[in-house]
């Protein structure tokens, strides 16, 4: 069965307090981008790689993509205003190329770049028997709810922190990112659910971190070190 990444790299980077975008940082003398790319095109000899990009992004992001294991398997589209319309943007451009038998489609975060091939291959394998497969992880925290006046405890065992590559077949995740966009769209899982769709959960990583604040490169760092 065919097989597309289709990984989300449009943040500006704000919260890392620099103008850098943070899919572009440094992180032990490469790119953060570089790493999530490389492990999807690691994972598959056959998967293809649609990058999403801002258009301000495209000369770095084709940098990166040619310093990566296999840049013929990667292509650039612009992304939208939203992660709903980037995803949009990254699925509307295989959808024609998708061939009768159908195929797995991962949605990754492009600063999520400490995923495993292992995770990939997990999701690839629930998504062939059940349709879809979202990582989650469990809490390792206490949890309280707050409903605007007060808070009350939460079960930690029921809560589950979502990551990516949250994965589906083809014909359950493209045709849901035709509805209309709504602001409770957080993520694929989401979108589908709301387009009458099934999630199913596999287990994440703990290590499958998002970049997003300053203190998160140094523990990706750490972490990278230590393989």
């Amino acid at each position: 069965m065919q097989k597309y990444a289709v990984i989300v790299a449009g943040g500006a980077g704000t919260r890392m307090g620099g103008s850098t975008p943070k899919q572009f940082l440094e992180l032990c003398g490469r790119p953060v981008l570089w790493y999530t790319l490389n492990t999807f095109l690691n994972a598959y000899g056959d998967l293809e790689v649609v990058l999403v990009l801002p258009a301000d992004g495209f000369d770095r992001g084709r940098a990166v993509v040619g310093m990566t294991v296999a840049p013929a398997r990667v292509r650039l589209v612009e992304g939208g205003g939203t992660r709903y319309h980037s995803v949009q943007n990254g699925c509307r451009a295989i959808a024609a190329e998708i061939g009768r038998m159908g195929a797995v489609v991962f949605v990754h975060d492009g600063v999520r770049c400490l995923a495993s091939r292992a995770l990939v291959h997990r999701c690839y394998e629930q998504a062939l028997r059940l349709g879809s497969a979202v990582p989650v992880i469990s809490s390792r925290d206490s949890v309280r709810m707050t409903d605007g006046e007060g808070s009350v405890a939460v079960d930690r065992a029921r809560i589950k922190l979502v990551q990516t590559p949250q994965t589906f077949i083809s014909n359950v995740l493209l045709p849901a990112y035709e509805v209309e966009y709504r602001e409770s769209f957080t993520d694929e899982a989401t979108v589908v659910e709301a387009a009458g769709g099934r999630v199913h959960l596999v287990e994440g990583e703990h290590n499958n971190i998002k970049i997003t604040m300053p203190e998160d490169l140094l523990i990706a760092e750490y972490l990278l070190r230590q393989v």
